[in-house]
C-alpha cells in the first residue's frame, strides 16, 4: 500500500466517522480528497472492513441521487466496562453523600471523557427505537443528552425550567417532583423540532420518575410521542415508578448511614459482560 493511500485511508476514516449519523455524498468525500468514485468506493470498503472487524461501528450505504455512507459507532464493551468501573468509584466515595441525602454527581456529570461512554450506553439500548431526538430538561442533564444524541446521530432538545423571553412563546406544565417533593415548572418553545416526532427523554437522576412523567406530557401536547427514557441513576426504591418504561444505566440502593450500594443495570451488565 503506498504511503498517499494509506494517508488517504486515515483521513477518509477520520471524515466519516467524526459525525455519527451524518449521510456523506461520495461525491462531496471525492472532491475532499480528491479521488475518483471508483477509488474512493474501494477506499470505503477497506475502512468498512476495518471498523467492522475490531467492532468498533458500521457503515452502511445509501443509493440513488443523494446517496452516500453513513457511520454508525458501535459500543466500544471493553472500554465501558473499565469506565462504568470507575464511574460507580468515584460514585460511592463518602464524600459523594449531600446533608439531604442526595448523590453529588455534577463534577461526574460535566466531564465530556465519562459521558461519552454513558451517551454510548444509551444510545446502544435505544438506537432500534430510530428516535428523531433526544430531549432532557436543564441542567444537569445537558452532558449525558448531548452524548446520547452524538451517538445516535440526532439533535438534542432542551426542556427549561422557566420561560425564556429569547425563545418566544413556550407552553408550560407544572408538576410534582418526585425526589423534592415540590411543585416545579417545565416549558418547551412552540418553536421547538419535534412536532411528531419519535423522542429519547434522558436525565441525569430518577427517583420517583415525576420529571420524565412532565417531559411525556409536555412533549405530548407538541404531538410528539416519547418512545424511551434513560436517566444515569435511579434509586431501587420506589420500585413503582412514574413512568413504565425506562433504562437506568445505574441502580443506587440508599443506606441509612453512608452512600449505599451503586451497581449497573441488569442491561448494562449484560451488555459489557460485567463481573466484580
Amino acid at each position: 500500500m503506498s504511503e498517499q493511500r494509506l494517508k488517504r485511508l486515515i483521513a477518509l476514516t477520520r471524515l466519516v466517522t467524526m459525525r455519527p449519523g451524518t449521510q456523506w455524498n461520495l461525491g462531496d468525500l471525492g472532491r475532499r480528497l480528491s479521488v475518483a468514485k471508483s477509488t474512493l468506493s474501494e477506499d470505503l470498503l477497506v475502512v468498512k472492513e476495518a471498523l467492522e472487524s475490531y467492532q468498533l461501528g458500521r457503515i452502511d450505504s445509501h443509493v440513488g441521487v443523494s446517496g452516500g455512507v453513513t457511520f454508525s459507532p458501535l459500543l466500544d464493551v471493553e472500554r465501558a466496562r473499565q469506565d462504568v468501573k470507575e464511574f460507580i468509584q468515584d460514585l460511592t466515595k463518602p464524600d459523594r453523600l449531600t446533608p439531604d441525602g442526595f448523590l453529588y454527581v455534577t463534577d461526574l456529570l460535566f466531564s465530556p471523557r465519562r459521558m461519552e461512554v454513558m451517551g454510548d450506553l444509551l444510545a446502544t439500548v435505544f438506537h432500534p427505537l430510530d428516535v428523531d431526538a433526544v430531549a432532557t430538561v436543564e441542567t444537569r442533564g445537558i452532558p449525558l443528552a448531548l452524548a446520547a444524541a452524538r451517538a445516535l446521530g440526532v439533535d438534542m432538545v432542551l426542556l427549561r425550567r422557566d420561560n425564556r423571553l429569547s425563545e418566544g412563546s413556550s407552553l408550560s406544565i407544572n408538576y410534582l417532583s418526585g425526589s423534592s417533593r415540590r411543585v416545579q415548572s417545565m416549558s418547551l418553545a412552540r418553536r421547538a423540532p419535534v412536532r411528531g416526532g419519535r423522542i429519547l427523554f434522558v436525565d441525569d437522576f430518577m427517583q420517583a420518575g415525576g420529571t420524565a412523567r412532565a417531559a411525556q406530557d409536555l412533549l405530548g401536547d407538541f404531538g410528539a410521542h416519547v418512545v424511551g427514557v434513560g436517566v444515569l441513576v435511579a434509586t431501587r426504591d420506589p420500585a413503582e415508578k412514574l413512568v413504565d418504561d425506562y433504562r437506568a444505566i445505574l441502580q443506587w440502593q440508599r443506606a441509612e448511614d453512608g452512600v449505599g450500594a451503586v451497581e449497573p443495570s441488569a442491561w448494562v451488565k449484560a451488555l459489557i459482560g460485567w463481573e466484580m
